[in-house]
C-alpha cells in the first residue's frame, strides 16, 4: 500500500503502492464533484419542482436545507469515524449511501419524500467531502500539496459551475428526477475505482461524541427551523420563538459539553489559532451571503424573465464557471502571496458583485447587465476556495487535521443552510412568487443583505495571518511530526 507521504495523521495498513497524482485526484475528486454538484443542481430545478410537487416556499428551502443540515450535522462525526474505522472505508460507505439516496430522491412523489431522501443524501455526502481533502493530503507530498489543493478547489468550482447548467439541461431535456438519477452510474463506477487507487489510513482513536452530535444537530436544526418559519408564522409566534430559543440553548449546551468531555466532537482548541478562527468566520459569512443569494438568483431568470431552466443555467455560467479557472490558479500562487491577500480580495469582489446585482435587479433588466457582476462573483469565489483550505490545514496540528477539515466543512454547510433560511425570510417579508414584480420586490433586499454579510466577512479576513506566519506554522507542524 502507498506510503502516506507527509501525512502525520495517517497510519498505512498495507504494502507500498504509489498511485500517480492524476489517479489520486480523480479518486477523491469525482465523488466530491458529485456531492458538490448536488448543492446547486437542485436550485435551477426549483421552479419546476415547485409546480410538479405543488411545493411551498418552505418546502423549497427544505429541499436545500435538508441536504445541507444533515451534511453539516454528520461531518465531524464522519471524520471521527474515519479516524477509527478507516478513512477510505468510510469514504466508500459515504459514496454508496449518497448514490442510493439519489435514486430514492428521483422516485419521490411528495415534497416530504424529497426532503427525507435529500437528508439521507446529506449523510452520505458528509463522509465524502472532508475525507476527500484528508485523503488527498495523505497521498500528496508536502511540496505539491498547495497545488493539489488548488486543483481540488477547482474540482469543487467545476461542481458549482456545472450544477445550474446540468440541472437546467436535464430538466429541459428529460425531467427533474434525472438530476438525481445521474448520480447513480457515477457512484457505482466510483466505488471500485476509489478502492483500487486509495490506500487505507487511520487517525488517532477517539471515542464518538454522541451527546455532542445530538446537541449540535438539534441546536442548528431548531434555529434554522425557526428562521424558515419566522416570516410566515410570525417572529413572535410560540413555535418560532421556541425553535430559536431552544436552538440557542442547545448550542450553548453543546459548547459547554465540548469544553468538558475528554474526546470532543469539536475540539475547541482548534479555535485558539487566529487563522483557524478567522477563516471559519469568513467561510460562514461567505456561505451565508453567497449561497442564500444563489438560492434566489438561480430562480430569477425563470420566474421573472420567463427563461427555461437550461437557458437560465447557461446565463449564470459567467459566475459559476469562473471558480473552476481561478481556484487552481489561486492554489498555485497562495504560497507566494499568502492566503490573506487572496481571501480578502475574493470577499471584496463577492460583496461588490452581490451589491451590484441587488441594485440592478428588476423586471426589465437585460441579461447583459448581469454579466460583469457575475464574473466578479465567480472570481471572488475562486480566490476563496483553495486559500481557505490551505489556512485550515496549516492551522491544525498533525492529529487534528481530519477534524479541522470536518469543522471547516461543517461551518460552511451550516452557513449555506442559514443563508437560504435568512435570505428567503427577507425575500418573503418583501415579496413572493405571485408576479415577476413581487419576486423582484423580495429579491433585491434579500441579495442586499447577502452583500452586507459578505462585506463583514471581508473585514474579518484581514485577521488571517500573513504568508510568513502561515509558512512558519506549517514548518513547526512538520518539526513536531519529525520528533
Amino acid at each position: 500500500m502507498t506510503e502516506l507521504l507527509d501525512n502525520p495523521t495517517s497510519q498505512p495498513v498495507s504494502g507500498p503502492r504509489t498511485p500517480p497524482l492524476w489517479a489520486v485526484l480523480a479518486a477523491v475528486g469525482i465523488p466530491m464533484f458529485m456531492v458538490t454538484l448536488d448543492n446547486l443542481v437542485v436550485t435551477n430545478a426549483l421552479p419546476v419542482i415547485r409546480t410538479e410537487l405543488n411545493a411551498s416556499l418552505s418546502d423549497l428551502q427544505w429541499f436545500i436545507n435538508a441536504y445541507t443540515l444533515s451534511f453539516a450535522s454528520m461531518l465531524l462525526t464522519a471524520s471521527a469515524l474515519g479516524d477509527r474505522l478507516g478513512r477510505r472505508r468510510l469514504f466508500l460507505i459515504g459514496i454508496a449511501v449518497f448514490t442510493a439516496a439519489s435514486a430514492a430522491c428521483a422516485m419521490a412523489s411528495e415534497p416530504w419524500m424529497l426532503i427525507l431522501f435529500r437528508a439521507i443524501q446529506g449523510f452520505g455526502g458528509a463522509a465524502v467531502m472532508p475525507l476527500s481533502l484528508t485523503l488527498l493530503s495523505a497521498h500528496v507530498p508536502e511540496k505539491m500539496r498547495s497545488a493539489a489543493i488548488g486543483i481540488w478547489g477547482g474540482i469543487t468550482g467545476l461542481g458549482v459551475a456545472l450544477g445550474p447548467v446540468v440541472g437546467g439541461a436535464v430538466v429541459d431535456g428529460l425531467s427533474w428526477q434525472w438530476i438525481f438519477w445521474l448520480n447513480v452510474p457515477v457512484g457505482i463506477l466510483a466505488v471500485p475505482f476509489v478502492a483500487r487507487v486509495l490506500s487505507e489510513s487511520f487517525g488517532g482513536a477517539r471515542r464518538l461524541d454522541v451527546v455532542g452530535l445530538l446537541l449540535s444537530a438539534g441546536g442548528v436544526l431548531a434555529v434554522v427551523w425557526g428562521v424558515v418559519h419566522g416570516s410566515g408564522d410570525g417572529w413572535t409566534s410560540t413555535p418560532v420563538l421556541s425553535g430559536l430559543l431552544g436552538g440557542a440553548t442547545l448550542l450553548a449546551a453543546f459548547i459547554g459539553w465540548e469544553l468538558r468531555v475528554t474526546d470532543p466532537m469539536l475540539p475547541l482548541r482548534l479555535f485558539r489559532s487566529r487563522g483557524f478562527s478567522a477563516i471559519n468566520t469568513v467561510n460562514f459569512a461567505f456561505s451565508l451571503g453567497v449561497f442564500g443569494s444563489i438560492f434566489l438568483l438561480s430562480q430569477y431568470f425563470q420566474v421573472v424573465q420567463g427563461y427555461t431552466p437550461l437557458e437560465s443555467g447557461i446565463r449564470t455560467m459567467p459566475w459559476t464557471m469562473a471558480p473552476m479557472v481561478v481556484a487552481p490558479l489561486a492554489g498555485l500562487i497562495v504560497d507566494r502571496v499568502g492566503p490573506r491577500v487572496l481571501v480578502v480580495i475574493g470577499q471584496i469582489l463577492l460583496a461588490s458583485a452581490l451589491g451590484w446585482m441587488a441594485l440592478i435587479a428588476d423586471v426589465s433588466t437585460s441579461y447583459g447587465s448581469f454579466v460583469l457582476p457575475f464574473i466578479l462573483g465567480g472570481v471572488g469565489m475562486g480566490l476563496t476556495f483553495a486559500p481557505a483550505s490551505t489556512v485550515v490545514m496549516a492551522s491544525a496540528s498533525a492529529e487534528d487535521q481530519g477534524m479541522a477539515s470536518g469543522t471547516s466543512s461543517t461551518v460552511r454547510e451550516v452557513g449555506v443552510a442559514m443563508g437560504v433560511a435568512v435570505l428567503a425570510s427577507v425575500f418573503a417579508s418583501h415579496g413572493g412568487y405571485g408576479t415577476p414584480q413581487t419576486y423582484v420586490d423580495g429579491l433585491a433586499p434579500a441579495v442586499a443583505v447577502g452583500a452586507a454579510i459578505v462585506a463583514v466577512g471581508a473585514l474579518i479576513a484581514t485577521l488571517i495571518p500573513g504568508r510568513k506566519a502561515i509558512a512558519d506554522e506549517t514548518s513547526s507542524r512538520a518539526v513536531e511530526f519529525a520528533h
